[in-house]
């Protein structure tokens, strides 16, 4: 799993991924028509999309009946460390504090939301 940990989804694959992630397994029948709900996409550029995630590694692909059935091969947590790793070292210079106060600035966070924060920061704080 090492080698997949290097990979970097694309925009595009990132929301295939999402709905594997949710559904565990689908046909790409079944992800394009999810697709289809938020965007204009075609089915062989779903299909080919997702072939080429295959090739890449990003998704296995169930082929013992007709119909494939897709799952992703890299959990949603790795996939948001890694890129949450990134864009922090890239667009905040390392600095997890600039990227929670540019993120709790720019939306309207709900007291839940704060709460869990809240949870998470005095976890952090006894460790």
């Amino acid at each position: 799993m090492s080698t997949l940990k290097q990979l970097k989804p694309t925009e595009s694959e990132l929301e295939i991924l999402q709905i594997l992630w949710d559904k565990e397994e689908a046909t790409v029948r079944e992800v394009h028509e999810e697709l289809s709900k938020t965007k204009e996409s075609g089915y062989t550029t779903t299909l080919k999309l997702m072939q080429i995630m295959f090739e890449k590694g990003i998704v296995t692909r169930d082929d013992s009946s007709k119909t494939h059935r897709y799952k992703a091969n890299v959990s949603r947590d790795s996939t948001q460390k890694q890129l949450v790793g990134k864009m922090v070292d890239a667009l905040f210079g390392g600095s997890t504090s600039q990227l929670v106060m540019q993120a709790l600035g720019n939306s309207a966070t709900s007291k839940e939301e704060l709460d869990e924060i809240q949870k998470l920061l005095d976890n952090l704080k006894n460790q």
